[in-house]
């Protein structure tokens, strides 16, 4: 093998790699896949897939050694093959939303659309706030999801158990809700929801599966 063949087969393999990654589908299912394993069902139903689309998608990821499978008796999930898949994914997306304006913007009309001052903190702000006991800090999430591995000292309040919950909060305190990440929109709604109670709330500019990667404080499932 000489040069020119060795670095068109080498760039070649790497290639399926971006390949399997580009597409907007197979990027929300690797955000998904962060929180844990799921199954095909449960892909199609959060991404707005039918459950052949989404057995498709998997398969270019699996194809692409991006996901694995695994099996507990009858029931098959799929879930991240490492954790350097998912922060490949965070420094793709970091990427393009610093040379992409059309991102942020995005984002930026999407909040502002459904949800009027949508403010958000840091994951560094957030540490500060709970070591000093400043904040409540609600994980919107399924509570599937909680079990597996939560943020330290997070409660489990569902989005569709919100309107169930709020008796539980002391309105002094300030209220801070996450979801999946970024573009998980549980957390906007959760804010929004608060403060129409009247209570000062907040989003994390991130997820879980982002705190977790910077190495903060999380309980993970036994």
């Amino acid at each position: 093998m000489n040069k020119r063949e060795f670095k068109d087969k080498v760039y070649t393999e790497l290639a399926k790699v971006a390949k399997a990654m580009a597409n907007p589908v197979r990027l929300e299912i690797i955000d998904l896949l962060a929180q844990g394993p799921f199954s095909v069902e449960q892909i199609a139903n959060y991404t707005g897939q039918s459950i052949a689309n989404a057995s498709q998608h998997l398969q270019n990821l699996k194809n692409a050694k991006l996901v694995t499978v695994t099996r507990n008796g009858n029931f098959i999930n799929y879930t991240l093959a490492s954790e350097s898949v998912y922060e490949t994914w965070v420094s793709l997306r970091g990427l393009g939303i610093a040379f992409n304006a059309e991102v942020e913007k995005v984002v930026s009309d999407f909040r502002k659309g459904h949800h009027e001052d949508m403010s958000a903190i840091d994951a560094q702000t957030l540490m500060t706030m709970l070591e000093n006991d400043e904040v409540i800090l609600l994980d919107v999430r399924p509570e599937e999801e909680y079990h597996r591995g939560h943020i330290h000292q997070a409660m489990s309040i569902p989005i569709d158990k919100l309107g169930d919950s709020f008796k539980k909060f002391p309105k002094r305190k300030m209220l801070v809700a996450y979801c999946r990440g970024p573009f998980c929109v549980y957390a906007d709604e959760a804010v929004a929801l608060l403060k129409e109670k009247g209570y000062k709330a907040v989003r994390l500019e991130e997820g879980y599966p982002e705190w977790a990667i910077k190495g903060y404080p999380v309980d993970l499932s036994e």
